[in-house]
């Protein structure tokens, strides 16, 4: 029997709460072990019981600005193995380039609408427990097809591109080839050709599928730092 990943929600707005900690709970894959209101809170909660995974709102009090981002570096300095998720109702870059700008391991930025998915909150809390990457679909959407010439992204294809998105989902090559109609091995190959396009190297530390993305997202110049008060 596979044992249940161990979750702790923060997010200063009750309901959200509610909202995530019920959707994780729903298939019974993931225990909820604590539920809390702000980033001081969440990091207590976490040293205390060590977590498989952490899902966190990006603004809590009290500047109500990007204390979710900054609790997660901290955390990420004081417990590696611990999968981070941060929710935000922003579909900005900025958000997910200061989240990552540490590394892409066991980090994922998703929009708060995905609460009312499930799954795609299930399935973003066992990426990152297993030390995998994921960022909004939404969020790469809006930016891989909305190029420049000047971005390195300009040489791939429009199927490379459609890969790259699906890619930055947390899509395995088996789903990505399912939702595109190709096989398997045309992923392969697809993927491929984008990393080498990109310059990303094949060495297995490296979470190249994100890389991909990031490496766009810093190329847009979308990745811009964030606005205090933002």
């Amino acid at each position: 029997m596979t044992a249940r990943l161990r979750a702790i929600v923060a997010d200063d707005h009750y309901l959200v709460r509610e909202g995530v900690r019920r959707a994780l709970s729903a298939d019974g894959t993931i225990d909820v072990i604590a539920v809390v209101g702000d980033a001081e809170e969440l990091e207590r909660a976490v040293d205390r019981e060590i977590p498989d995974a952490v899902v966190t709102d990006i603004r809590m009090p009290p500047t109500h600005r990007t204390e979710g981002i900054e609790a997660a570096h901290r955390i990420r300095e004081r417990h590696p193995s611990i999968g981070i998720v941060v929710l935000s109702q922003y579909n900005d870059a900025a958000y997910a380039m200061e989240l990552l700008r540490g590394g892409t391991a066991g980090m994922a930025y998703l929009l708060k609408e995905r609460i009312g998915d499930p799954r795609t909150l299930i399935r973003a809390v066992a990426t990152v427990a297993g030390g995998g990457s994921q960022i909004d679909p939404d969020v790469v959407a809006s930016l891989v097809h909305a190029g420049r010439a000047s971005s390195p992204l300009a040489a791939l294809t429009d199927r490379e591109r459609d890969v790259l998105g699906l890619m930055a989902q947390g899509r395995t090559n088996a789903a990505i080839a399912q939702e595109l109609h190709l096989s398997e091995s045309s992923i392969e190959k697809y993927a491929s050709s984008l990393f080498a396009k990109l310059g990303l190297s094949d060495e297995r530390h490296v979470h190249r599928r994100v890389a991909a993305v990031l490496a766009y997202l810093q190329d847009q110049g979308s990745a811009r730092p964030i606005e205090p008060g933002r």
